[in-house]
């Protein structure tokens, strides 16, 4: 199975079954010319050989952060004792992998962090496994 339809599959039955709310991120860079350079909607410069060229290009950087899951969101649990029946929001990032698929180090480092803060941070390779993971860090 592609890593999407993981992805795509993993974020309907954990939605679906344990009400959990995530969000694509997707981390990257992509270029832009300064909006001084911009012409009409939907116009670009062309060079000769009709590719599209952006003056004085500048780099834009999206997503959260390097390492950072492809889906980043929450799901609400209820806090005891002091604080009976209140919910709250913790924090969800889960990656997803092909079977043969590796993480890097700095998604192994994300996953870390955001589990030793407290947060629910999984890499899995399935729509089951995503479920596992989240039904297992039920307090």
């Amino acid at each position: 199975m592609k890593e999407s339809a993981i992805w795509k599959n993993s974020v309907l039955l954990v939605h679906r079954v344990l009400g959990v709310k995530l969000f694509r991120n997707n981390v990257g860079q992509a270029w832009a010319s300064p909006k001084s350079f911009v012409l009409k909607a939907g116009q670009v410069y062309r060079a000769k050989g009709g590719e599209r060229v952006l003056p004085w290009p500048l780099p834009v950087k999206f997503g959260l952060f390097k390492g950072s899951g492809d889906g980043i969101g929450w799901r609400k649990i209820t806090i005891t004792q002091e604080m009976v029946g209140k919910d709250i929001a913790q924090f969800l990032s889960i990656e997803t992998k092909t079977a043969t698929g590796k993480p890097t180090p700095e998604q192994v480092i994300w996953k870390d962090n955001v589990n030793k803060d407290g947060g629910l941070a999984v890499i899995v390779r399935s729509p089951e496994e995503a479920e596992s993971a989240v039904r297992q860090m039920d307090l």
